[in-house]
């Protein structure tokens, strides 16, 4: 067994113990392989274990992936911040993206969503922690963004994200799930590497784990953005 595939059958043990003790189901939680920097290959030995679903934080890379790998039933999650000029790429490649912050952002990505392909699935990240230096909507916010978001044709509003402090995690998975219920919402990608039992136990249903399964990352390979 190879090491991702060891990594991944490890984590997904973790997964259903941990979501067990919580009361839960694992089959409610949407384990995402964070493969920013990782080589194509990565992600075939991944895909040929059983995973299906990948995040990508650039625009470019996730093009580019996504053209290397169009022969496998392989889901697209954009994870990352977005710039306006790398919006076209994520709305012709991903099949979902997680952080929508603006309703500019939103625009273009429905505008630039390729006719026949179908709506993409959406979340808006949420400044959970109210900090000047995290990306995010504001809390006070979110119900306008949300309304703009729905009336947009090729977009399809399915939850929230956040990415909290460490110190605020608990309170702050908490608090999303709670702002996810009020909204009617039942997606929350929540829950990275270092936290993931935090946001389980909080009610995630998609956690997004990089390193633990791909090993540590080369981040000159980002730098085309």
């Amino acid at each position: 067994m190879t090491n991702i595939s060891h990594n991944l059958e490890q984590i997904r043990q973790q997964i259903t113990t941990h979501a067990a003790n919580c009361g839960r189901e694992a089959s409610q939680i949407t384990l995402l392989a964070a493969s920013k920097t990782k080589p194509a290959s990565a992600i075939e030995e991944a895909f040929a274990s059983g995973q299906r679903d990948f995040g990508e934080n650039y625009a470019q890379e996730l093009a580019e992936k996504a053209e290397t790998l169009k022969s496998l039933d392989i889901t697209w999650h954009f994870i990352g911040p977005i710039q306006s000029n790398k919006t076209r790429q994520i709305a012709e490649h991903a099949h979902w993206v997680h952080s929508i912050e603006r309703a500019k952002i939103a625009r273009r990505l429905s505008e630039q969503r390729p006719e026949g392909m179908p709506s993409l699935k959406v979340c808006i990240q949420v400044n959970i922690d109210n900090s000047p230096t995290k990306s995010g909507v504001a809390e006070s916010e979110l119900g306008e963004l949300i309304a703009e978001i729905s009336a947009l044709h090729h977009l399809s509003l399915q939850g929230l994200m956040a990415i909290p402090a460490p110190e605020n995690a608990k309170d702050a998975f908490k608090r999303l799930n709670d702002l996810a219920k009020r909204h009617k919402l039942n997606t929350l990608s929540m829950g990275m590497s270092g936290d993931w039992q935090e946001a389980v136990a909080a009610g995630s249903t998609m956690i997004r784990i990089g390193t633990a399964i791909f090993g540590e990352r080369d981040y000159t390979v980002g730098a085309k953005a």
